[in-house]
């Protein structure tokens, strides 16, 4: 976006298991650095001097964290360093910040402090406090019984696909499954009321405390697939006022990316079909369903240039912030037309190899083989490739060709095992 702009892109990203990745081949980048991921040992001290050096070599006026999940936190002390030491301005929320909304119990409280909905959220270290919330759940009269999923916090690949429904039909299997979860002080998980209703994720861009890009998708426990909800849309809508009224009521005059997990909690009332809003989780970095604003390229860069924009002044005292959200949603950039994206690499693994493995070990009719086969021709043919495009090819060549190949190679011979890719983010689930 910001090459489509007519401003010149440094590009950097982390390269620890030594496979280079697919953006340093873009054209959009005049320069791209291999930066040290940082770790256990040595924190984000290196990682956040090497980040330093290019920024003041390379004249960088923005800089635009992309953060993974497990490197968000350190982002948002580079951001405090570097907008310290240099004039440059993060698109990065600070630590504190980062931490509060990064984290799902501390997201939920937080939530809760700004006057806004949010789910019954219990933050457990023990087993016991675990059945202390289940036996308190009401099991009979006229209230259904609750029930919850546990959450780990923190990064724990083996354990995040987990979603058993608790209690379990009977007291032993709560005992049971419970029992088999890592649980303690040193490593703590919450237990969240469940939800039941559609899923979806949003993306926005917030400067300053206003939302400058805004778009919502339906949403999935692993999303390879993205098509933007209409912004006119009640459901649309009604994500972004949450959105705003997030970004107006947190102090701190929030700049980043902020993207929400909501659960559409549907009930039939009198007055007739009644949807809720309940936010379930925070992602304090960019969202894969930035890709949903394609072709805006000039739009989204004006709108993080805004970063730049000294902040009004009135009478000598900040400008206040709006307490209208409507007034805005107007200028609040949306994808202008709702294309739908896809990933080449898993669909061809999920529609093609795998269901061909299962069809030739008799696990798989032919029918269903041949509607994978024909979901896949039609996304071919009909939606965008996430990373392919015309005029710049090589990254989506890189990826599928030497990236992807390279990881699994290099993880073969570490003996690491993974249970599952998400070839949009590049992220590898351990097992």
């Amino acid at each position: 976006m910001f090459y489509d702009a007519g401003h010149d892109v440094i590009g950097a990203d982390f390269e620890s298991n030594g496979v280079p990745v697919s953006g340093r081949f873009s054209r959009a980048l005049r320069r791209f650095y291999t930066l040290p991921k940082p770790t256990e040992n040595d924190g984000s001290a290196y990682y956040i001097h090497d980040l330093l050096q290019i920024i003041r070599r390379e004249r960088v006026q923005i800089w635009v964290s992309c953060s993974g999940v497990a490197s968000a936190v350190e982002d948002g002390q580079a951001k405090e360093v570097l907008e310290r030491r240099s004039d440059c301005i993060a698109i990065q929320f600070d630590v504190a910040t980062t931490t509060t909304l990064h984290e799902k119990h501390t997201f939920i409280q937080h939530t809760r402090s700004l006057g806004l909905p949010a789910p019954e959220t219990h933050n457990v270290i023990s087993r016991a406090a675990v059945h202390k919330v289940l036996n308190a759940s009401p099991s009979s009269g006229t209230k259904a019984k609750k029930q919850y999923i546990m959450k780990s916090i923190g990064v724990d690949d083996a354990l995040r696909g987990n979603m058993t429904l608790l209690p379990r039909r009977t007291m032993s299997e709560t005992y049971q499954h419970v029992s088999n979860i890592p649980i303690s002080g040193s490593k703590p998980w919450v237990l969240q009321q469940y939800i039941r209703g559609k899923e979806y994720c949003t993306h926005a861009l917030v400067v300053k405390g206003h939302v400058k890009a805004f778009v919502a998708c339906p949403s999935a426990e692993l999303l390879m697939h993205y098509e933007a909800l209409p912004p006119t849309s009640t459901l649309s809508r009604s994500m972004l006022r949450f959105t705003q009224e997030f970004a107006a009521r947190t102090p701190g005059q929030m700049t980043g990316h902020l993207s929400f997990d909501f659960l559409v909690d549907e009930s039939v009332t009198k007055k007739g079909l009644e949807m809720i809003l309940q936010p379930i989780e925070c992602n304090p970095r960019a969202h894969t369903a930035v890709v949903l604003f394609n072709g805006l390229g000039k739009e989204m860069a004006a709108a993080y240039l805004s970063a730049l924009d000294p902040i009004p002044q009135m009478n000598g005292s900040l400008e206040p912030q709006s307490t209208d959200p409507d007034a805005e949603h107007d200028s609040i950039l949306a994808p202008a037309r709702l294309a739908r994206y896809y990933w080449l690499g898993h669909d061809v693994i999920t529609l093609l190899f795998l269901p061909l493995l299962s069809l030739l070990q008799g696990k798989m009719g032919i029918r269903a083989y041949v509607q994978g086969l024909q979901q896949l021709v039609t996304r071919v043919l009909f939606w965008k490739e996430g990373t392919f495009e015309a005029w710049d090819p090589l990254p989506w060549w890189w990826l599928y060709h030497v990236y992807w190949p390279g990881i699994f190679l290099t993880s073969v011979l570490g003996g690491k095992r993974w249970s599952r890719v998400n070839v949009s983010t590049a992220k590898v689930f351990g097992c």
